[in-house]
This record gives structure tokens, C-alpha cells and sequence, in this order.
């Protein structure tokens, strides 16, 4: 990259609404501009050390204070001191001072980005007694049956959609060569790391994306960082889904920065196409380093097809969209990638393959049951209804960013195209399948990469802009950067902490629901509300379970006018039942809109009266009942 004298280069880390200029008119008194920048310099890097120290500090301090263990309706959001959110704060100004240092002392951007995302999602492995989330401990019990038995059983028909996890065991052998590897008890013991693990890993995956498209370091560090701030959807737990997504992200990074096409590489370099801050595109490969490329990629491709469902789906759509442009037009890579694709679904996902297809034509194209807030309804509750409101808030907020910097920074979207193409091509996927209420949520996650990007772009002005388009955009980022990135963390906390209460459940809680399995003899029906709480899963190949508010709200109200008949009608005749009650299924009933206020306690009461059942347990964690059956009453006899 070439350097001026007179003014900083694009990526030499200084902000332009910041930047130090030489001044024709300098007083004689003054020092020379060496020692002004200097002396400039060596103030940064003071005020680096001393904002990450009293962030990570005042984090620290916070850390003990947090009142996990009496989570109120708005999740953490009040439970967290104010301190919390100041070393929140004070870490989001040592990134924007780090920014100015992006070009020559890189390694402070990433100090920081770091820094955030331990002091964001590490709480819950540091604090809780139990595992954060209860699709996270179905999982730990899924890993527990690979160890225990040593193999899957793809073809076996279990209850409450676990037969899956068998068709796609990738991500669980994985883990439970880890388990081994540990010498540790089951994978419970790394649980809560998973989303600083999986973060951690991403940052350099997406460095990589990024530079390969721009070489401003301060668009490239302040993407990352919205990416962590954007990255609120919970996808990033210990699941085949974050695992996934991370060797997802990985095939896109070799697929941008090696495997260009010959002849458009030079095209591209054009001023009259590129952004000033553009990177250099990378070398073209011939045909043969492309086939090379994808005998490599291979691996990782049937990686991702041996552990999620969707995300092979999301990747041949990604790789189809860039099919779009001569650049990145590699049909072989496609139909490589597509083969492997359909070789899994019709053998060890032969199954659920079959199924989902038979569900595509109930769903396709009903655009609002796929975009619901909630699983079943509108969620209830002070909390739920703010997360709802964030999550609204921080798609619109990155919508409008990223729309803007594709409008006004043309040359810089005509450049960096692909990553445009890889934020929209999931989105079709909205209007065919709503995933159990969550394909809204996935086509968010597989488009933040992109939509981070230029929402970074629209805040982080070219630096080679001159004249008053130069002032006009370096007053405007000094306000529009660090109020966008505040508000974005606004919208973060509530979004991922707003539900606490049914991701956090206590260990007495945990033991209640394992003693109440343990109970119940081999072959017996569990029922509960929703598999949303801790245990819900636990020996889940012995049991069959029924879930029985997962449906739509006008059965469930159904229900709720005679809870104790409604279920004891759906009970098998001479089959033995019984019902698991606990608090997180109250917030779990509220916060995905399965049941109305009160709704919860009102049922609770009316089987504990009801002749149909009897208590065999209650406390403050819990309540389990056992189904009594109640004879057929005896015709009268003639004389």
C-alpha cells in the first residue's frame, strides 16, 4: 500500500474526523509536527491502557454483584449494577480511541473486541451453577447417550424430534472426543464457554472476509465489533448450529480470497469502480488451483453436512448468489457442494429430509406465521415484550445503516458485491419454511456478516474523501460512530439478557426434574408445557414426552378451560404418566407467547385439584404429578 506524507493513508488508523494535519500556518512556537504527533501518539496509547484497565476493572467488580439468582421480568437487564454498564461504556471508548491506532497497532482493536465479548457473554460460565439455556443441556444429554453407548442410531424413531441429533451427529462426536479429551464428567462443564469460545474463533474469520474487501482497518475493526453487538440472536450456545455457522463463515473466507476468476481481477481494479479504501482483489486462480481449492473445502463442507440441517441449505444459496457475478462464478464448487448436500439427506438424514419436505408446501409463503415473535403467539410480560421491541429496533437500526452506505459508498459496494449478495441470499428462505418459529432469527444471523459490514461502512467515512465532503463526513462520524455503537449495545442487552428467566434455572431445579425421570418407570409419558427448561431431556431415548402447549393458542385455550380433562384425555389408556411443572416453564409458556398471563398458575392449580392427578412432589422449584387413572365405571348388572 503506497503512503503519503502529507496525509495519513486509508488503514493507517486514524480517523479522519480525528486526524492530525499539517498547518501551513503554524505559529513559530509551535512544535514541528513530529514532535505534536508524537506526543499524540504516546497520549493514545496512555488513554488505551487506562480504559481497558478501569473497564475491565470496573467489569470485575461488577461481576460478584449481579443478582442471577433472583432474576426478576426484565431478565438481568435490572440486575446487573450500574457498574456493569459503565465498564460497558468505558470499553466501547477504548475501542473508538483504538480505532485511530487500527493502522499501525492492530493488535488494540482487537483487545478490544475481545475484551467486550468476554465482558458480555462470559458472566453466565463465570456465575451460573447450572447450564445457561435449556436446548444447551438437551444437547449435554445427547452427548452423554454418544458416551454412554458409543454410536448413532439414525433410523430410530424417538419422541419430541431427537432423531435428528442421530442423523446429523457431527457436532456431538465432536464434542464427545472433547469430553474424553478433558478427562471431564460430560460436557456440562464447558457449556456456558461455548459463546466466548464460538466468538472467539469467529474474529479472525471475519478479519479475514473483511480485508479481503476493504484495507481501512477501522472499517474492518468497527464491523467486528458490530457483528458482536448484532450477534444477539443465541445461536452461538454449544450447538450444531454455532459450530456450523463458524466452519460456514470459514468455506465463504476461502472461497472470497481464492477463488477469483481469471480476467476480473483487473477489471476491478479500476479506479472508476473501486473505493478509495478498497482492498486489492485478490489474485485470480486458474482452473486447476480452483479444483485444488475444492478438494480442500471438501472437508469442511461435509463437516457442516454431518452436523446442522439448515446451514448446508444457507451455504449452497450463499454460493449460488455469488454465481451472480463473474467474479466468483464457480459452478463446480456449487455442484461439489450441492452433491455432498443431497448424499447426507438421503442416507443418514434420509428421515427428516423426507419429512421436512412434506412440511415446505403447509408453510411456503406464509410470510407472517414465519415472522411471529413468539413460537405460538404475541410473548406476554414486561421482558418479553421488550426483548421483542429490541430485536425490531436493532434490525431496523442495521437495516437503515447498511441500505445507506450501499446507496452513498457505490464504488465500495461495487467492490465488495459478494458480501452484499452472501447478507441477501437467505432471505428466501423467510417465505418457504418457518424452521418451528425461528427461520426469521436464522436468515438474520446468516446476513449479519454482510449487513455488518457496510453498517460499518455507512459509520466509518472513506479516508481519501476531500474538500467539504471530507469536513461534512468527519463531522458527521465524530457524533453519528460512537452514538451508533452505544445504541447498539443498548439493543443488545435486552435482546440476549431480556429472558433470563428461562434460560438460567437452578441446580435444585435441575435435580427436581431428574428425580421425577428417575422415578418414572422405563416406557412411561412425561408431559410438560415445553421442552424449555433444564432435564426436560434427560434420558430422553427411555422416555416418550409430550410438550403440550407447543401448539397453536386457540388449543391452548382450549385447554386451559379444563386442564385435567384435556389431559387425561390425551394420555394413552393403561400407560403410565406423569407431569413435570417447574418455574423456568412459566417463562419459557410467557416469553414465546404459548400462554397467556396467569395462565401458567391457573393450569398448575386445576391438576393439583383435579382427581385425575396426584402430587408427588411439590416445592418451590417444582411440581410433579402422577397420572391416576380412573376406572371405566361398571354397567349394572340384571337381575
Amino acid at each position: 500500500m503506497q503512503q503519503r506524507v502529507s496525509t495519513p493513508v486509508p488503514g493507517s488508523g486514524v480517523l479522519p474526523l480525528l486526524e492530525e494535519r499539517a498547518d501551513p500556518g503554524r505559529m513559530a512556537d509551535e512544535p514541528p509536527p513530529e514532535r505534536t504527533k508524537k506526543s499524540t501518539s504516546h497520549a493514545q496509547l496512555v488513554s488505551l491502557w487506562l480504559l481497558l484497565v478501569a473497564g475491565g476493572s470496573l467489569w470485575a467488580w461488577s461481576l460478584p454483584r449481579i443478582g442471577f439468582r433472583d432474576i426478576g421480568d426484565f431478565g438481568l437487564l435490572d440486575r446487573f449494577p450500574v457498574v456493569f454498564y459503565v465498564s460497558l461504556a468505558v470499553l466501547s471508548a477504548g475501542f473508538l480511541v483504538s480505532l485511530r491506532r487500527a493502522g499501525n497497532a492492530p493488535w488494540w482493536p482487537l483487545t478490544y473486541c475481545v475484551a467486550m465479548l468476554v465482558a458480555l457473554k462470559a458472566p453466565p460460565a463465570l456465575l451460573y451453577d447450572s447450564v445457561r439455556y435449556a436446548w444447551a443441556s438437551k444437547h449435554d444429554a445427547v452427548i452423554a447417550r454418544l458416551l454412554s453407548e458409543g454410536t448413532f442410531h439414525p433410523y430410530t424413531e424417538l419422541s419430541g424430534g431427537m432423531s435428528a441429533y442421530d442423523q446429523w451427529p457431527g457436532f456431538f462426536s465432536l464434542n464427545a472426543a472433547l469430553v474424553r479429551a478433558f478427562g471431564v464428567e460430560g460436557a456440562a462443564a464447558y457449556t456456558n464457554w461455548a459463546p466466548v469460545a464460538f466468538g472467539l474463533l469467529m474474529i479472525p474469520v471475519l478479519v479475514l472476509i473483511y480485508r479481503t474487501f476493504t484495507d481501512d482497518r477501522r472499517l474492518v475493526w468497527t464491523a467486528v465489533w458490530i457483528f458482536q453487538l448484532a450477534n444477539w440472536v443465541g445461536q452461538d450456545y454449544l450447538a450444531p448450529q454455532a459450530f456450523a455457522y463458524l466452519v460456514f463463515l470459514t468455506v465463504f473466507a476461502v472461497v472470497v480470497r481464492h477463488f477469483v476468476r481469471p480476467g476480473s481481477a483487473g477489471r476491478l481494479r479500476d479506479p472508476a469502480h473501486l473505493d478509495p479504501a478498497a482492498a486489492p482483489v485478490p489474485p485470480s486462480a486458474t482452473r486447476r488451483q480452483r479444483a485444488v481449492g475444492v478438494a480442500v473445502l471438501v472437508p469442511l463442507i461435509a463437516a457442516v453436512n454431518a452436523s446442522h440441517q439448515l446451514t448446508p441449505v444457507m451455504l449452497c444459496m450463499t454460493l449460488t448468489a455469488l454465481c451472480l457475478t463473474r467474479r466468483y462464478r464457480n459452478l463446480g464448487l456449487l455442484v461439489v457442494t450441492g452433491a455432498v448436500m443431497l448424499a447426507w439427506d438421503l442416507t443418514m438424514g434420509r428421515p427428516l429430509f423426507l419429512d421436512t419436505l412434506g412440511t415446505l408446501r403447509d408453510s411456503a409463503g406464509q410470510l407472517l406465521k414465519n415472522s411471529r415473535p413468539g413460537f405460538a403467539g404475541e410473548p406476554t410480560g414486561p421482558g418479553p415484550e421488550l426483548v421483542g421491541t429490541a430485536n425490531i429496533l436493532m434490525v431496523v437500526a442495521l437495516a437503515v445503516l447498511a441500505g445507506s452506505a450501499v446507496l452513498l459508498r457505490r464504488r465500495l459496494t461495487h467492490g465488495a458485491l459478494p458480501l452484499l449478495l452472501a447478507a441477501a441470499a437467505p432471505v428466501p428462505l423467510f417465505a418457504v419454511n418457518d424452521y418451528g418459529g425461528e427461520m426469521l432469527f436464522r436468515v438474520y444471523l446468516f446476513g449479519l456478516p454482510g449487513t455488518a459490514f457496510f453498517a460499518a461502512a455507512a459509520l466509518v467515512p472513506a479516508a481519501a474523501q476531500a474538500g467539504r465532503a471530507r469536513r461534512l463526513a468527519r463531522r458527521v462520524a465524530v457524533v453519528a460512530l460512537p452514538v451508533a455503537l452505544i445504541a447498539l449495545l443498548a439493543g443488545f442487552l435486552p435482546s440476549y439478557y431480556g429472558k433470563e428467566g428461562m434460560q438460567y434455572a437452578p441446580p435444585a431445579e435441575t435435580a427436581l426434574v431428574e428425580r421425577a425421570y428417575d422415578r418414572a418407570p422405563e416406557g412411561s409419558l412425561i408431559l410438560a408445557t415445553t421442552g424449555s427448561f433444564p432435564g426436560a431431556y434427560y434420558h430422553y431415548d427411555r422416555y416418550e414426552r409430550w410438550f403440550f402447549t407447543e401448539q397453536e393458542v386457540p388449543e391452548n385455550l382450549r385447554m386451559l378451560k379444563d386442564p385435567a380433562g384435556y389431559l387425561d384425555a390425551g394420555i394413552p389408556p393403561g400407560r403410565t404418566a406423569y407431569v413435570i411443572l417447574t418455574p423456568t416453564q412459566e417463562e419459557a409458556t410467557i416469553g414465546e407467547g404459548y400462554l397467556p398471563a396467569g395462565g401458567f398458575a391457573r393450569m398448575s392449580e386445576a391438576l393439583k385439584r383435579s382427581p385425575h392427578f396426584r402430587v408427588v412432589e411439590e416445592s418451590r422449584y417444582g411440581l410433579v404429578l402422577e397420572h391416576v387413572e380412573t376406572p371405566a365405571p361398571t354397567p349394572p348388572t340384571t337381575p
